[in-house]
């Protein structure tokens, strides 16, 4: 069962409505000064002011609107000749609103009973009559009603969406000059695009005037986002939240409803729940609306500073730029002029042709990337591309005439068939390795039947080393080998026993060949193969070795061009005592 709403929990102005309406008497009574403190207190308490249609006294309130619902607040102006400010703030749509001054019934002059009647009651009969009009507006913009002298009596605010449910903001006062709780903007309200990189746009604006000269605490608020500009802070919240970030949970005690469902998350059912509720049908078959990408808008406070580095943008991309003045003790805020900048094109860099059947050795920055081109002169079936990747991983991505055809990440030796087509051109882009820079070799041919540029590699390459059969001399090892028939060499470098898995990894170059090695390090080069996989392995027992020391072990497979590729390194100690 449904709680009924109390006004009980209304502060002391709300009460004191009723009494206002009837004007006791001829006499006009002064209300007495409210007690700011206690004021601040309850208007800090949102549960007094939840769902209530009464507007309090120089207290910004927030309100949803559903589509095509209008909305009517009230607001008493208890003396003659009083200033009045109204200010509404449309959140994620346009809004149309209106404020009317009502005229009260000559019966509800209090005579009679001499008991108030109930707020419900008052408003039923001003709403009976439109009042006289005093103000209407159309649109998103923040938008203010401000009379310097108006009449005691009933305000009615009448709001509407048409578009979509929405969020709002009203603030009213019946004290503007001293109360100002939105941050003042300065005489340029503009922000100016100062610096333009690739990645980085910086923004400057003059500082709000309310912070120094009315010593109240103000931040600035930015926001970036891809696709416009706002007029306030509250239609950036908008677009930043779920459609269920404004609906509060339910009391205890309180139904749900199909279209709570739907603002959960989940699908009503057709099992007629909304019709024993006597729900219309409009509020469940509303859509639910994603929330977007956490990366199309952000918003970053930064404190006092009016300078601000926006980073980590992406290159040749338009972005919108708004900052807001928020007064961070009523955290009401003021909208600057935004602003939009395209950041810089990445350098466009130079693309290198490869040659048929050429290997090309390519160095790429750490996170840069590099750009290749191949342009058969001769009509073709088929293009093998070779990419040997001698350092950590690389991304490899291939256009044909403009079309992606290849996207994979490349370890060690890889080959790709490619289908052309006659008069193809073929764009190759390559993409570093976050950890640091990277090499590689590639080579492209329309000849892919002739023998292969690089050796077969097993699947793994690991060097196994035999613990048991360690002595103060030698040890012996093990590696995989392929059905191709294959030169394989080994070479060992002495180091020293700090020498780590780290440091290996540094040094673990599969591109460096035999050619780099010192003639001493070498141990012996031999031919092996095997027509089953199952058994396409071999040992080495490598001698001169000295008593507790510490070796690097490199096996290099060399193929039928003469391009080599390195197995895995492996460390090995002799026995200190045999």
């Amino acid at each position: 069962m449904r709680q009924c709403k109390s006004w009980s929990a209304l502060p002391l102005l709300v009460l004191l409505v009723p009494l206002v309406l009837l004007g006791l008497g001829a006499l006009a009574q002064k209300l007495p000064t409210r007690d700011e403190g206690l004021f601040q207190m309850q208007i800090r308490d949102k549960s007094l002011f939840h769902d209530s249609s009464v507007v309090p006294d120089g207290a910004e309130i927030s309100g949803y609107l559903f589509r095509d619902t209008p909305k009517r607040y009230y607001f008493v102006v208890e003396e003659d000749n009083t200033p009045l400010s109204v200010t509404v703030t449309p959140c994620d749509a346009p809004l149309e609103w209106k404020l009317t001054l009502q005229e009260l019934p000559e019966d509800a002059s209090g005579e009679g009973s001499g008991e108030p009647e109930p707020l419900d009651q008052q408003k039923q009969q001003v709403t009976a009559d439109e009042g006289t009009e005093l103000f209407a507006y159309k649109g998103n913009d923040v938008e203010s009603y401000v009379a310097t002298s108006s009449p005691s009596g009933l305000y009615q605010l009448e709001l509407l969406s048409t578009e979509k449910d929405s969020n709002f903001k009203v603030y009213a006062t019946t004290t503007p000059e001293s109360d100002q709780p939105y941050p003042e903007l300065p005489y340029d309200p503009r922000v100016d695009v100062t610096a333009l990189g690739r990645t980085t746009v910086t923004l400057a604006w003059k500082p709000t005037p309310t912070g120094f000269l009315m010593g109240q605490p103000v931040q600035y608020c930015v926001v970036i986002n891809k696709e416009h500009n706002f007029k306030s802070m509250c239609a950036a919240e908008a677009k930043m939240s779920t459609d269920d970030a404004f609906m509060a949970a339910p009391k205890p005690g309180r139904d749900f409803s199909p279209f709570d469902f739907v603002h959960f998350g989940f699908v009503p059912s057709d099992n007629g729940f909304g019709k024993d509720r006597g729900l219309t049908s409009n509020k469940i078959s509303r859509a639910y609306v994603a929330k977007p990408k956490a990366s199309d808008i952000q918003k970053v406070c930064i404190g006092n500073k009016n300078i601000f580095t926006v980073s980590d943008l992406k290159p040749d991309t338009q972005y919108y730029f708004d900052v807001f003045a928020v007064n961070a003790a009523t955290n009401t805020s003021t909208a600057y002029v935004g602003t939009f900048a395209r950041t810089k094109e990445e350098a466009r860099q130079k693309t290198v042709e490869l040659k048929d059947g050429k290997v090309s050795d390519v160095f790429i920055k750490r996170k840069g990337s590099k750009f290749l081109r191949f342009a058969p002169v001769s009509s073709h079936q088929r293009v093998a591309l070779f990419v040997h990747a001698c350092l950590d991983a690389v991304q490899v991505q291939v256009r044909r005439d403009g079309k992606l055809v290849l996207s994979q990440n490349v370890e060690g030796v890889r080959q790709f068939q490619l289908r052309g087509k006659p008069k193809a051109k073929y764009l190759i882009r390559l993409r570093g390795s976050r950890k640091g820079a990277s090499t590689l070799k590639l080579l492209a041919t329309t000849r892919p039947s002739g023998k292969q540029p690089f050796p077969s590699l097993p699947e793994d390459t690991r060097i196994k080393a035999f613990d048991k059969l360690r002595t103060c001399s030698s040890a012996t090892v093990a590696w995989l080998g392929t059905q191709d028939r294959n030169k394989y060499c080994i070479y060992r470098k002495e180091v020293a026993g700090s020498y780590g898995e780290e440091q290996r990894r540094r040094e673990q170059n599969q591109c460096a060949g035999p050619e780099t090695r010192r003639k001493a390090e070498k141990v012996l080069c031999k031919y092996f193969h095997s027509p089953n996989l199952q058994k396409a392995v071999t040992t080495e027992t490598i001698t001169g070795m000295e008593p507790g020391k510490t070796y690097l072990l490199d096996v290099y497979v060399v193929g039928h061009s003469g391009h080599s590729v390195k197995y895995q390194s492996k460390l090995v100690k002799t026995r200190k005592y045999c």
